[in-house]
Parts: C-alpha cells; sequence; structure tokens
C-alpha cells in the first residue's frame, strides 16, 4: 500500500459504538506507513480513550480539552492544514448535521471547517436515524460539497435492529481512503482503466468446465495499482476467491465469449486497456444440455478455438472504439522473450508482460510474480521476483510513461 506511505491521515473519532472500530482502522493505517493523528470527541471518549490510539499510532491524541492548551498555534488549523486526508470514521448523524450546517463547537467540527484537503466520512449510526429525512438531506448537501461518503453498511445494529446505518469494516475503509488519495493526487486521475482478470471458464455441460491456473491474483493487482493511480477502474473478472477493489466497477463474466463481449462495450473510449486475464484458447465445439453421466461412456469432447480478445481489440480503428493504449500479458512455457515479442507485435500491443510459467516460485499459485516487460521500441525490462501488487505498480508506472 505505497499510497499510504507518508501520508498525514488525519483521523477524526465521533461518539459511536463503532468507535472501536476506529481503533483497528488507525492500527491499519499505521501499519501502511501512514502517519496517523487522531480527534475524539467528548462523546467518543466515552467508547474508547485516548490513550488507546496513541498506543497503536504512536502520536498524540487530541480531545477538546486540547483546543484551551498552549503547546500549539491555533491547533485547528495546524491539524486541518497539514493532513493529506480527513476521515471521520464513525461519523454519527450529529456530526454529519454539524459538518452540513457549519457548525463549529468542538475540536473536530473546527478542524474540518478548516481542512484544506479531502473529506471522507464514514456513518455510523441506527437505521432509523440514518433513513431520517434531515439525515439523508445532510448526506446530500455534503456528498454535493464533494465530500466523500462511505457507507453505511446494512447489518444488525448494537440496538439489535436490521437495516442499513453499520459503518463499513475498517479494512473496507481502508479501500475508500485509498481511491480517495488517488483521485486527489494519482497520476491516472480522471483517466479510464479497463482491467482484466482470472481464467475463463468454457463449459462442457451445466456442471463441468475447462479452465486453467490462473487466480486472477495479478489482475486484481493491477486494478488496484491503477484505483491507487487514480484511474477510474473497470474490471472485468471471472469467478474468483478474491475481494474486489474497492471503488473499482466490477463485471462479472465466465466465458472468453462473455469477456470479449464487456471487453469492447468498456474499453470503448477507455483510456487504457491491461488484458491481464487468462483467456482461454480453445473451448468445446458443443457444449452437453444435460449432465454427462458416467454409464453413458467416457464423451468425445471436440474442442474449437475461443474468441482471440486481443486480436479482436487490434482489428479496432483507432478512435472512440479502441483504447488508446492496449498492454496484454504472455504467459508461456518456453521462448519467452521470443512468443512475447511475437505476440506484442500480432496484437499491436503498447507493452507486454512475459510472464514464466515454468517457475515455481512465481505466477501461477503464489503471491510472487517474477515478469519481463516488452515495448515496440526493443526495450525489455526484467522485474526481480516481487509481490503481484510490486509488478502491478510497475506495470502502471510504464502506462503513466506512455502518455509522457
Amino acid at each position: 500500500m505505497s499510497i499510504l506511505t507518508g501520508k498525514k491521515i488525519l483521523l477524526g473519532v465521533s461518539g459511536s459504538i463503532a468507535a472501536y472500530k476506529a481503533a483497528d482502522l488507525a492500527s491499519k493505517l499505521t501499519q501502511a506507513d501512514a502517519r496517523v493523528d487522531v480527534i475524539l470527541t467528548g462523546a467518543a471518549k466515552h467508547f474508547v480513550s485516548p490513550l488507546t490510539f496513541q498506543s497503536l499510532t504512536g502520536r498524540k491524541a487530541y480531545t477538546d480539552a486540547d483546543l484551551w492548551r498552549s503547546e500549539a498555534h491555533v491547533l485547528h488549523v495546524g491539524l486541518g492544514h497539514s493532513a493529506d486526508l480527513l476521515v471521520i470514521a464513525p461519523c454519527t448523524a450529529n456530526t454529519l448535521a454539524k459538518l452540513a450546517h457549519g457548525q463549529s463547537n468542538d475540536l473536530l467540527s473546527i478542524t474540518a471547517l478548516a481542512a484544506q484537503c479531502p473529506v471522507m466520512v464514514a456513518p455510523a449510526m441506527d437505521v432509523g436515524m440514518y433513513e431520517h429525512p434531515a439525515t439523508q438531506e445532510n448526506v446530500r448537501i455534503l456528498r454535493e460539497r464533494g465530500i466523500y461518503v462511505a457507507g453505511p453498511a446494512e447489518g444488525r445494529m448494537a440496538s439489535g435492529l436490521v437495516g442499513r446505518g453499520r459503518m463499513l469494516e475498517p479494512a473496507e475503509l481502508l479501500g475508500h481512503i485509498r481511491v480517495v488519495l488517488g483521485r486527489a493526487t494519482g497520476a491516472l486521475a480522471g483517466r479510464k482503466v479497463v482491467v482484466t482478470a482470472g481464467g475463463t471458464q468454457e463449459a462442457i455441460d451445466p456442471v463441468r468446465f475447462i479452465t486453467n491456473r490462473s487466480s486472477g491474483r495479478q489482475g486484481y493487482a493491477v486494478a488496484q495499482a491503477a484505483l491507487d493511480a487514480g484511474a477510474d477502474v473497470t474490471l472485468i473478472s471471472t469467478p474468483t476467491a478474491l475481494a474486489y477493489p474497492v471503488g473499482a466497477n466490477v463485471i462479472s463474466v465466465r466465458s472468453a465469449q462473455e469477456m470479449l463481449e464487456a471487453v469492447l462495450q468498456e474499453s470503448a473510449g477507455a483510456d487504457a486497456l491491461i488484458m491481464a486475464a487468462a483467456v482461454a484458447d480453445f473451448r468445446p465445439r458443443n457444449v452437453a444440455g444435460n449432465k454427462l453421466k458416467k454409464r453413458d461412456g467416457i464423451p468425445q469432447i471436440q474442442l474449437e478455438a475461443a474468441p482471440d480478445i486481443l486480436a479482436s481489440v487490434a482489428s479496432l480503428n483507432s478512435g472512440a472504439s479502441r483504447p488508446q493504449f492496449v498492454i496484454g500479458f504472455a504467459a508461456e512455457s518456453r521462448d519467452l522473450l521470443a512468443n512475447a515479442a511475437e505476440k506484442m507485435a500480432s496484437k499491436k500491443l503498447d507493452m507486454i508482460v512475459a510472464n514464466d510459467i515454468s517457475a515455481t516460485d512465481a505466477g501461477f499459485d503464489v503471491a510472487q510474480n517474477r515478469v519481463t516487460l516488452l515495448t515496440p521500441d526493443g526495450n525489455v525490462e526484467k522485474l526481480s521476483l516481487r509481490s503481484k501488487f510490486a509488478v502491478a505498480e510497475a506495470i502502471i508506472v510504464k502506462l503513466v510513461g506512455l502518455w509522457e
């Protein structure tokens, strides 16, 4: 999560039982190498103490009492002007109302008024309070002002009621924080990037299919790296065990044909297409309408070529129907660079990521990868073994360079 490294995050905590989640969020941000300063409202201190946050962040946690001390000059201005992002989580109905109407009667609310950075709120309250017209109007006002509203989620409340009003879990909030920071400072802010991920599934009968060993991890990492860079990301994904990157527009597909249709639709007018998915080369010529039974003998499955998505994109005329830049992947078990270079030329790619699938410590089934990046000008960059997210970041850096 290099997007958080060195970032100054100001975490506001208001009076909700969900304040205990804020402690977890502060811990996660600190572990990601962000510098976290915390402001607790008077009500928040009834749920979690300032000492808890100080222990987790290694930094002072501020309360209203600090407004009247002399350690800092105009404390709220200093906090509001130095932060890269103000996050209020949990944000109660009362705090939402204060923000919407410019009230400033405690350290958190006056710091929010003074803040020069993006602001994100994570509402947390009982279902009736969140659905109340006054709260909904306050949320509308804040959104119109550009404040990022994350959640709330549906679920069981402390009251025992079930509905919308639960604060998002810290891991999900971390994803929203990355989205806001990316949009504010990312090199791809305002650009649309389409990413494909996972291995396609080609049906044999209603319950069986032909697929490959792709887990989707590399494609999901590319989507997250593009989000961190501020891009508007559409992720076209086959079924995987992975959680969707927060902020991505996800389109679920199974077969190569479904992925082709989604790619052609979503990449029209896109700034970039990154084809990280492992798309089947072959598919059954005929799909059985009923489950094949063992008693009927061993079936003879005839194969045919599956749609070639990159070839279809390459055939598009430059303009509104074709992405400005197209990056492909080559998973090879022999003649890695030669085969990758041939694919890059035949598919008219702006870059290709060559991956040796015979390696046991990289590629399929593991969290690391070792790839080579090739461009049409003959540049070859070999990346040492690293996490798939680090590989994804290198790909996005190269993509940004294509515009320079």
